[in-house]
């Protein structure tokens, strides 16, 4: 299997997963407006998979800046811009005394989040297809 074909299997998997990532963030959004879970279980439980999200996000678009895949790393770069300059500001981490003033965007975020990571799921997919036809 060939680097490009391994570098996108790799961008799949990894799709993937930040995928199920925001799906588990958008359950535990709706858990807190149903009342099911307290803002400071649903601030612990989600604050864990925070920056493993960005970091997770920002090593895929790395990989993909030095294998030379420009259109892939040309995808990543916004979001990742965005990751860095939440981080910089120091608004990556939930706070259990603002959720319910912010749970609209912070859905509103996880949903934009959740439609990119399945665009990139599928068009990881496809380039590392085309990899694998190219190979052969």
């Amino acid at each position: 299997m060939p680097g490009e074909a391994l570098l996108f299997l790799f961008g799949t998997i990894m799709a993937a997963a930040l995928l199920f990532m925001m799906v588990f963030f958008t359950i535990m959004f709706s858990d807190l407006e149903c009342d099911y879970i307290n803002p400071i279980d649903l601030c612990n439980k989600l604050n864990q998979f925070v920056l493993p999200e960005m970091l997770a996000h920002a090593f895929l678009g790395f990989a993909f800046f030095i294998n030379g895949s420009w259109i892939a790393f040309a995808i990543n770069a916004p979001l990742v811009a965005f990751n860095v300059q939440k981080i910089s500001n120091n608004r990556h981490m939930y706070d259990a005394t603002e959720i319910f003033r912010t749970l609209g965007q912070h859905k509103k975020e996880c949903f934009i989040k959740l439609g990119f990571y399945l665009i990139c799921f599928f068009y990881y997919l496809y380039r590392m297809i085309v990899a694998l036809i190219n190979e052969s």
